[in-house]
């Protein structure tokens, strides 16, 4: 750059070393965020619109060359204008990358939110399948206690049962008893004789 360079011409070349320096800043702030998918989406255009001031930068540039009196200056203006482009294609290229890696990310993120949402239904599942297991336990539980009232229950029947058949057997006896004793008696009242 010519040392007479004015004061335009400076105070661009002070702007686009300002603005290649903040997009510089800007993509190494995207590779260092963890997330969430909203900070990158927001890094992501604090990019996009540096550059575009970077290249309007370059452009003037580019149009004060062109302004030039003198032949050498406008050659060596133009040769920085072509360094600057080529600059900027590359960061181009850089941001390119760092926007599929953000991309990425945000792909990464939807599965991760995906696997909770998954690992958060297992755990529900296996909840519901810790009470339905505890719900068939109690119920085992009180089977069994109902299987042993139950057995007591038919113990008891088959008791009284017993007992019902020793009842009818004693009533028989004594029924039969008692008709022989007034058979007894009816014979030797009516017939003394035998």
């Amino acid at each position: 750059m010519a040392a007479a360079a004015s004061v335009p011409v400076r105070v661009c070349h002070q702007e686009i070393v300002k603005f290649d320096l903040e997009i510089k800043a800007a993509v190494q702030d995207i590779r260092d965020c963890p997330g969430p998918l909203s900070a990158l989406t927001e890094l992501n255009a604090a990019v996009k619109e540096k550059f575009r001031h970077l290249r309007g930068r370059i452009q003037e540039l580019e149009q004060m060359a062109k302004e030039q009196d003198k032949e050498s200056e406008k050659q060596s203006l133009l040769r920085e204008v072509e360094n600057h482009k080529k600059q900027m294609l590359r960061k181009s290229t850089k941001e390119s990358l760092a926007e599929s890696a953000s991309n990425i990310t945000e792909s990464l993120m939807g599965i991760s939110r995906m696997m909770s949402q998954q690992v958060q239904q297992s755990e529900e599942t296996v909840q519901t399948l810790a009470n339905s297991s505890r719900t068939i336990l109690e119920a085992n539980e009180e089977f069994k206690s109902m299987s042993g009232t139950i057995q007591l229950g038919r113990k008891l029947i088959t008791k009284y049962n017993r007992r019902e058949l020793t009842d009818k057997l004693l009533i028989f006896l004594a029924l039969a008893l008692f008709l022989a004793t007034v058979l007894y008696i009816l014979k030797k009242r009516l017939f003394p004789f035998l």
